[in-house]
């Protein structure tokens, strides 16, 4: 059983961004201080092509989105520092951190092609995942939905369903300039989590009331030195090439590459 989805497109268009983004050897959402919205020159307008695929299988089948079942075991907490999001055993001995902005089309593609590999090595314990949830593309396109998405994913692990909305919230992901994560429509894609949808986690999207938190998580995403998402950082060392985020294989084999067995 594969996360749903809230929405239908074409999953040929869905084959030929892969490949473009696969071709490109440093691809991702360029951050803020760039000065463009994902990565720079053909970068970008590849970008924009591969957020016009998402959403892309059919309903309860997102290509390549980790097995909901899977994704329902994973325990996720607030981390120490208070921002972020960890997923899987504390004890875990390879700890894996994932910078996101949940309008990146990018992030998309990384959690399609490289979530189940994660999800599935924090189930076995051989890895835990820690999460910083950036924002800074409302800034680069206009409106809120990352801000929106953001909130709704803090209020997610306070349910006890972070790992399932997450995943689901990429596989149903809007075209990147448009604002399109509402909070209509982050509820629609909370209905497909089972026992998400509650009047508390209603209330906490309509809301925001993770907001502080979302502004908060921005600043350490600023801080980190990263220059865009999704940045990928296993015990402390970034994920090289920069496509293998971008394919199952690849990246299982970058990461046995930097000590996960």
């Amino acid at each position: 059983m594969a996360v749903p989805t809230v929405r239908n497109v074409k999953a040929a268009g869905v084959a030929a961004v892969a490949a473009a983004v696969l071709a490109m050897t440093a691809a991702g959402c360029g951050s803020s201080g760039s000065g463009s919205g994902s990565g720079s020159g053909s970068d970008s307008a590849a970008s924009s092509k591969a957020g016009a695929g998402a959403g892309a299988a059919k309903s309860g089948s997102a290509k390549g989105a980790a097995d909901a079942a899977t994704l329902s075991q994973l325990p996720a907490r607030m981390a120490a520092d208070g921002t972020s999001i960890v997923v899987g055993d504390a004890k875990a001995p390879n700890t894996v951190k994932v910078y996101e902005d949940p309008r990146c089309p990018y992030c998309k593609h990384f959690e399609q092609a490289s979530g189940p590999v994660l999800a599935q090595l924090v189930k076995d314990g051989k890895v835990k995942v820690e999460y910083t949830i950036a924002s800074f593309l409302d800034a680069n396109f206009g409106g809120s939905s990352s801000v929106r998405a953001a909130n709704a994913m803090r209020a997610a692990v306070e349910a006890g369903k972070f790992a399932e909305f997450h995943s689901a919230v990429f596989a149903n992901q809007p075209e990147e300039p448009a604002d399109g994560l509402t909070d209509a429509f982050l509820l629609k894609i909370a209905d497909t989590v089972k026992g998400l949808n509650t009047t508390a986690f209603q209330k906490a999207v309509k809301d925001e009331t993770h907001k502080d938190w979302v502004t908060r998580s921005e600043k350490v995403f600023a801080a980190s030195g990263s220059q865009g998402t999704p940045t990928v950082l296993v015990n402390g060392k970034k994920v090289t090439p920069e496509n293998a985020k971008y394919d199952a294989a690849a990246f299982a084999k970058a990461l046995k590459g930097l000590g996960v067995n």
